[in-house]
């Protein structure tokens, strides 16, 4: 009999609020996205300036990584993340392969937002709020996904990481939101100093 892991009520939270955030974004974007193919004119409502300006990052061949808009990828996906959230927060426990499974989903989804990020700041040359929301979502996700993995030897590691996944799993997201907000800084430093 597989061992199976209800990853508890604050870890069932994390993933509905998550999930719900990016659900939000996925949302927003694929309406906009919608109105942008009707009218080429159209200005999102998040169109702030031209560095926050969503419109730009939707005309961007990178919108459409996989032949339609990637936040239709996100209607799905968080969508799925909301659900494994609320049948935590319901007690229900799943096996180690399902968690796996679900930790895989997790690194591709920051996978996709990290490169994402980089077309964004370097590439195409704008931010999109929505996308920025969505970004935050994954991340935490993630590094929350990974530690409970880690923490319950579904993927092996060794007990110096299980112990600092247990008490400082909210480092690794900080950092990483961290990082990336340092890179937004100062890729447009110029901008929003003057």
């Amino acid at each position: 009999m597989p061992r199976t892991l209800a990853g508890g009520r604050g870890f069932g939270l994390l993933l509905v609020i998550t999930g719900a955030a990016g659900l939000l974004a996925s949302w927003v974007i694929t309406l906009d996205k919608f109105k942008l193919l009707e009218n080429p004119n159209f200005v999102p409502g998040c169109s702030l300036n031209p560095v926050v300006s969503c419109g730009s990052v939707m005309k961007s061949d990178q919108a459409s990584a996989f032949g339609f808009p990637n936040p239709m990828l996100g209607l799905v996906a968080y969508g799925i993340v909301v659900c494994v959230g609320v049948s935590l927060l319901a007690d229900a426990s799943f096996p180690g392969w399902y968690w796996l499974l679900f930790e895989a989903g997790c690194l591709f989804g920051v996978g996709f937002c990290s490169w994402l990020q980089f077309e964004s700041l370097y590439r195409i040359n704008a931010l999109c709020l929505w996308c920025c929301l969505a970004w935050v979502a994954t991340i935490l996700m993630f590094w929350y996904a990974t530690s409970l993995v880690v923490r319950n030897g579904f993927l092996p590691a060794p007990g110096w990481l299980r112990n600092f996944f247990a008490e400082f799993t909210w480092v690794l997201p900080l950092l990483h939101i961290g990082v990336i907000g340092m890179l937004v800084l100062t890729r447009w430093w110029d901008f929003w100093t003057s």
